[in-house]
């Protein structure tokens, strides 16, 4: 592991900190261009969205040696069964194309997991794709199913990537709160965004950024207001297997009669800690299957091929491989929570994944960037302003998201950081 630059002795000195009861502006290194290009060569829809924010940020940490906990990607390598299996498909022969939409081994794999551990049927000759990671496998399914002024209801705060995936795809999103601090749905709002208009869903279970873990009562509305309204839902469940408290991963496409009406995404990147890898895959119906892959094979032709063997031995890992990953993250979570509150940072424990969205209420900055600047530049510890993650960015300005998918020595050096926070009036 490479050694964290550690900030020089007084750094944070008390001429640093901020008056009591001033507010600390965005500082000018965290104020962002226009997102308009203005080249009348580049695409309308290309101007209604920035950079991803995520990847912003990982850009700024490196520039000021800060600990990344704004990107979600461990600092820690894949299992070695993994690796090693990477290896011998590399010599293997395994370099050149698969079939488009997934080499038949792991297309296999894939469908014995499903129906072993989400009790999903899935045919791997007709309701399989494997994508260029879960990335692909959304925006190949917006393309696949939207019509330039359909809509798409989109649960905020929402994973970043969803409101360009709907935008490239042509699609109106309409947006359902998830109320802090516990991340509930109303569900009249949820009633409310359904429309004639409405032609997708996304739901992403467990939730980035919030950690939420939708309960089956929760996903029994969301199936019967699908069924109702002839709605798709498209699931992102790359967290599926990092759980805490007990909790178990539910997939919607398992309610009811959604299997027929459900596109469940999935990928690596995050249960075997592989995001650089990038292979993913959609389970889906027939029909949508088949327009999936042809969208997939002009976006990218295949995922690639060593990689795609390489995942069949991480499908076969035995099932005490995932109860120490939740056990493992659940500890991490823990003792990093604590370490937030103990910050003065306003937080709770997330029931999924590896996110914690915190409100800095207490301390006095004008928005999120200027606390995630104040972060970034001071204390060397980087994080998402939680603007990025809401459709009006004004709702989300007084939050911002960690990450805690770290070594338990990376996490501590964070939390050693974050504790000068204390010392802010």
């Amino acid at each position: 592991m490479r050694a964290l630059k550690r900030r020089p002795t007084g750094f944070f000195a008390r001429a640093d900190l901020p008056t009591r009861g001033a507010s600390i502006p965005t500082p000018s290194s965290a104020v962002r261009e226009d997102i308009a290009i203005r080249d009348r060569r580049v695409a309308d829809r290309v101007q209604k969205f920035p950079e991803s924010v995520i990847r912003e940020m990982t850009r700024i940490a490196a520039l000021h040696g800060a600990v990344n906990l704004a990107q979600g990607y461990p600092d820690f390598e894949p299992p070695q069964e993994l690796t090693e299996a990477a290896k011998r498909a590399l010599d293997g022969g395994y370099n050149q194309y698969s079939i488009t939409w997934g080499a038949r081994e792991l297309r296999d794999a894939i469908a014995r997991r499903a129906k072993a551990f989400n009790g999903i049927d899935a045919d791997p000759e007709s309701n399989l794709v494997v994508t260029c990671g879960s990335t692909e496998a959304m925006m190949a399914a917006m393309l696949s199913l939207i019509n330039e002024g359909d809509e798409a209801v989109i649960f905020e705060p929402f994973y970043e990537n969803y409101g360009p995936d709907a935008i490239v795809s042509g699609a109106r999103p309409r947006y359902v709160r998830m109320a802090w601090p516990d991340w509930t749905v109303d569900e009249e709002s949820l009633k409310a965004a359904f429309t004639d208009r409405t032609k997708v869903l996304i739901l992403n279970t467990p939730n980035n950024p919030t950690g939420k873990v939708f309960a089956r009562d929760e996903l029994r509305t969301i199936a019967d207001l699908c069924t109702d309204h002839d709605v798709v839902a498209v699931t992102d469940e790359i967290y599926e297997h990092i759980v805490f408290d007990g909790a178990r991963h539910v997939s919607l496409a398992t309610i009811g009669d959604m299997a027929d009406r459900t596109i469940t995404i999935n990928g690596l990147s995050k249960t075997y800690s592989a995001t650089g890898w990038r292979v993913g895959w959609a389970i889906a119906p027939k029909t949508l299957a088949n327009a999936m892959r042809r969208t997939h094979d002009f976006l990218t032709v295949g995922a690639p091929h060593p990689l795609q063997i390489a995942a069949v031995a991480a499908l076969s890992l035995p099932e005490s491989y995932y109860a120490e990953l939740a056990r493992s993250y659940q500890a991490k979570r823990d003792v990093f929570v604590r370490g937030l509150r103990d910050a003065g940072l306003d937080c709770r424990p997330p029931g999924g994944a590896y996110y914690v969205m915190a409100e800095f209420d207490r301390f006095p900055f004008d928005d999120d960037w200027a606390f995630a600047m104040y972060l970034v530049e001071r204390l060397r510890v980087a994080v998402v302003p939680g603007s990025s993650f809401y459709g009006d960015p004004v709702e989300g300005r007084r939050y911002v998201r960690f990450m805690f998918s770290k070594r338990d020595e990376t996490l501590r050096e964070a939390i050693s950081r974050l504790a000068d926070l204390r010392d802010v009036p």
